[in-house]
């Protein structure tokens, strides 16, 4: 599969030259990068061209790249501990000075690809040039599957589709703040509904819950439950013999 996946980057590297900034085969999976100017073109040519025959797009989603990297969180044999490290908090609320400065494309669109013909997959990945307004072509004049994963891709991480015929909201509802799949969102939401019995409506309140750090149930291998076990076993036993005399 390698040798395919490798033989199949070197003809689409050949034939668009420089519109492929970056390929990558790993894990049996053929990753491209493409500028965003270059995504359409790029696509139609997967698309059209023989030895791709990427038909079918079977998901556009999106990533963001904001604390890439970094972890809070320190992992020990049993698994993980406490949150650790709290640089700053992705609290809205909070003022932005806290927050520090990201460096580089913080959004990137992935489109994933399959080629029925070829029994082939491909991953596009387009890094959005302005983190304040990520911004990609649409791809659904080149597959119209791509409707409601680019919707999905803009509700999730607030990432643009350009030429898009009706980019709105499909997950979350359509007075929804933000972008939830963001970094930056906060864990506990911005805003909590609730049915109002006196207003006979759904009514949209400040979060009342307080802002902390998790910490995962560890599940330790230790001698109580057997022991407990054992001891079960040996009344139920007991109780048994009794009865039998």
């Amino acid at each position: 599969m390698s040798d395919l996946l490798q033989s199949l980057s070197a003809h689409i590297t050949g034939a668009l030259t420089s519109k492929i900034k970056k390929t990558d085969v790993a894990l049996h999976e053929l990753t491209i990068e493409v500028a965003p100017q270059d995504l359409i073109e790029v696509a139609i040519f997967l698309r059209d061209d023989e030895q791709c025959a990427f038909e079918q797009l079977i998901d556009v989603c999106g990533v963001d790249y904001l604390s890439y990297g970094d972890s809070e969180w320190d992992v020990g044999g049993s698994g993980f501990t406490r949150g650790v490290k709290r640089e700053f908090s992705f609290d809205d609320s909070e003022l932005d000075a806290d927050k520090p400065e990201f460096e580089g494309k913080r959004f990137c669109s992935v489109t994933h690809l399959l080629s029925i013909k070829n029994n082939l997959r491909i991953r596009i990945k387009v890094y959005c040039d302005d983190n304040e307004f990520p911004l990609v072509d649409s791809l659904v004049d080149v597959w119209s599957s791509a409707n409601w994963f680019e919707r999905e891709a803009f509700d999730l991480f607030g990432i643009m589709f350009n030429g898009h015929p009706d980019l709105r909201r499909i997950l979350t509802d359509y007075g929804f703040s933000g972008h939830p799949f963001r970094k930056d969102f906060p864990l506990i939401g911005q805003v909590e509904m609730r049915y109002d019995e006196e207003q006979e409506r759904v009514v949209y309140e400040p979060v009342s819950i307080e802002s902390r750090t998790l910490v995962p149930r560890i599940i330790r291998e230790d001698g109580r439950f057997t022991r407990n076990k054992n001891i079960n076993d040996a009344n139920v036993n007991a109780n048994t013999n009794e009865v039998g005399k």
